[in-house]
């Protein structure tokens, strides 16, 4: 691999920026320690079984002997600095991993040789995809298996486009170049061979090029590639496939570990060679209704500056550690920045730069400014979220990222503090979880009274209930939430009521007439005032919507709240003297009681559409235990690699254990997404022991 050529110290064409992607157990960990011994970063490379590596520095990480959250590293190499993430490999914590993706112009998926493609690297590959990253293939483990069948199945899996730079030799105990060389032979055949695929792969996208290469035949020079190559890249036309051994089963020395080196800081794409991410102008609510909103950074360090939170960490000791990647201008310490914080709904609020740090796992270094692609830490930044975006232009606001598709958390524990006077602790702990953690979410159902956390999966879980307790020191006692029922109405009615009090002095009066009836599913709740001639004074009109609402709170069946109706208050009477607005309110509410007991009551649960992919031997079972959840399969699809993709709709409440049964019936390797798809009907005899629950409760309190 030729040496890059020299650049200037700011310039963001030094950078490369690699978030390395894949299943636990793959050596994404034990490979970045061998990348940063190989660079010199660090003296010597740690062990995950021994608890020192540089990436999994939390007492957690070393107890269980796994990542659980993105680690942030670096070093210099031939001229360049590499920053790299390591992310966590377990489906429960995917969205550690993928939260880290706008930082990067290189999504590196990592393959165990003896694994094979896992469903948890083709959903990073895929979701790479979408983000429109570069990607490459990193196979690690390269002398636990044939490395024929191996890159079959990589292509089968990934596409065509699936080529490799370097070629296992001599069993595994070497690396061959087939890019800048077409020279010996390897375990995958003659390098020549690969070395014409990857060439003429790479020229496609170049006419000039390509005339050039027809013409006189294999006489190209590497840098001549180099710009089509990018081009390559960048379009998904080439996904470069590296073989390394970072720990050979044989001992000795790490193979292709130097070499993937190379081809990091020589042909991975830098912040000006790779797409730009997408930012948007616009409120939250209306990101999605206007792409000419789209705009993309430069990264040029004299432009003013664009920043994006990307990674936050929250430290007992330490306070808050914020991550920004810069994508244009230059960060320094002292200086003015504008927040725009989606989650906030803020937009321009200034806060002044703190000293700035790069991070190399648990260790920070101050720098004296960060400029376009640079990744940059600040400390004890409570005013920072996740997803935020800083800017120092007086003209604009509302700027965002295009939004993440993240996995929607589904599996989830209500949480109580054991030890009482903690519920204000414990509020405080979960929300700084959520705050570093954008797959963690804290709910707080009004019709449940439950405080409820939601995760990915178990493994979420309990990562979550052990910085509770450590980090925290907040002890929670834990169980399954109850689900939030809602109710609603099947047909249109009528409903009065006359509220009239004396009491020997002032007394109320107040008398509505209304009618409700039933709307579409999900259109939730609509007022509307139809009185005429003055039997009612526009003044208490709100007062009766006032009481209306007391009651959809408090539910008719169950307690739990009426949705998608509209109340329509028809007629009424007053009294000069005694309406008051409370009367009203009393009225109002009792009235709505009145029709909705007339109008066919039902209860509501949520449903959720689910999408599984599994093995197509574990179809059957799948789709099988889906319709004993009383789910209904909405669409089967294979997918050609001996998988298949199922889309059901489901009730929650049948879903509550779902990511444990999953992995039991596919022996880990199904994989599922999850989104809220609305509400329906519950059937009659569950509804009737829901009901009965309730009552019962009510009675005996």
């Amino acid at each position: 691999m030729p040496d890059a050529p020299a650049v200037p110290g700011r310039d963001p064409r030094r950078l490369r920026n690699l978030a390395l992607l894949g299943p636990a157990g793959a050596g994404k960990t034990t490979l970045t320690e061998a990348l940063l011994h190989a660079a010199g970063a660090v003296a010597r490379s740690g062990r995950v079984e021994d608890g020192d590596t540089v990436s999994d520095f939390t007492p957690e990480e070393k107890h269980h002997g796994h990542s659980l959250d993105a680690a942030l590293l670096h070093a210099e190499h031939n001229g360049r600095l590499l920053q790299l993430i390591d992310t966590p490999g377990t489906p429960d914590l995917l969205g550690h991993a993928l939260a880290v993706l706008p930082a990067v112009e290189t999504a590196a998926v990592v393959v165990h040789a003896g694994r094979g493609v896992e469903p948890v690297a083709r959903h990073a590959m895929a979701f790479a995809a979408r983000r429109n990253l570069c990607r490459m293939v990193v196979v690690t483990h390269l002398d636990a298996a044939d490395p024929v069948p191996l890159l079959t199945q990589l292509r089968d899996a990934f596409g065509r486009a699936c080529l490799p730079l370097n070629l296992p030799a001599d069993g595994g105990a070497r690396v061959v170049d087939c890019f800048a060389q077409s020279d010996g032979d390897s375990d995958l055949g003659p390098v020549a061979d690969h070395h014409t695929a990857i060439v003429e792969q790479v020229v496609e996208l170049d006419d000039e090029l390509m005339d050039t290469y027809l013409e006189q035949g294999d006489v190209l020079r590497p840098e001549q590639l180099h710009e089509p190559f990018e081009a390559a890249l960048r379009e998904g036309h080439l996904i470069p496939v590296v073989f390394t051994a970072a720990r050979p089963e044989s001992g000795g020395e790490p193979v292709g570990v130097r070499e993937l080196l190379d081809v990091i800081a020589t042909l991975c794409p830098d912040p000006t060679e790779g797409n730009p991410r997408p930012f948007v102008r616009g409120k939250v609510g209306d990101l999605d209704l206007d792409p000419t909103h789209e705009f993309h950074a430069t990264p040029d360090p004299d432009a003013h500056v664009l920043a994006h939170v990307f990674h936050i960490r929250i430290d007992p000791y330490t306070g808050k550690r914020v991550v920004l990647r810069v994508h244009q201008g230059t960060v320094a310490p002292g200086g003015q920045l504008f927040v725009d914080d989606p989650e906030a709904g803020e937009s321009k609020r200034p806060i002044k730069v703190p000293h700035l740090h790069r991070l190399q796992g648990a260790e920070a270094h101050e720098i004296d400014a960060a400029g376009p692609g640079e990744w940059v830490a600040l400390m004890k930044t409570d005013e920072l979220h996740f997803d935020a975006v800083l800017h120092d232009s007086h003209d604009e606001d509302h700027l965002h990222l295009r939004p993440l598709e993240l996995p929607e958390p589904m599996a989830s524990l209500a949480l109580t503090p054991q030890r009482r006077g903690d519920e204000q602790k414990l509020a405080d702990a979960l929300q700084r979880l959520a705050d570093e953690d954008p797959t963690c979410r804290v709910t707080r159902d009004p019709s449940t009274h439950e405080t409820v956390v939601h995760g990915l999966g178990d493994l979420h879980l309990r990562a979550i209930l052990e910085k509770l307790e450590h980090h925290h020191h907040v002890a929670v006692a834990s169980k399954p939430p109850r689900v939030a029922y809602r109710e609603t109405i099947r047909a249109a009615a009528k409903g009065h009521h006359r509220h009239k009090k004396q009491t020997g002095g002032a007394g109320q009066f107040g008398e509505v007439h209304l009618e409700v009836e039933p709307l579409e599913r999900g259109a939730g709740f609509e007022f509307v005032d139809r009185t005429v001639g003055g039997s009612i004074p526009k003044p208490l009109i709100p007062a009766i919507e006032k009481g209306v609402r007391r009651a959809l709170e408090h539910g008719f069946l169950a307690g739990y709240p009426l949705q998608d109706l509209r109340v329509t208050v028809t007629d009424g009477k007053h009294h000069p003297v005694d309406s008051k607005e409370i009367a009203f309110v009393t009225a109002g509410e009792r009235a709505f009681r009145d029709a909705v007991a007339k109008a066919r009551p039902t209860l509501l649960e949520p449903i959720v559409e689910i999408e599984v992919t599994v093995p197509n031997g574990c179809l059957g079972e799948v789709t099988g235990d889906l319709s004993t959840k009383r789910g209904r399969v909405v669409s089967t699809d294979f997918l050609g690699d001996d998988r298949a993709v199922v889309v059901a709709h489901a009730p929650q409440a049948e879903l509550t254990a779902y990511p444990s049964q999953l992995k039991a019936m596919t022996a880990g390797r199904g994989v599922y997404a999850a989104r809220p798809a609305g509400h329906e009907p519950v059937p009659d005899h569950a509804a009737r022991s829901i009901i009965d629950t309730h009552r019962s409760a009510h009675h005996e309190s």
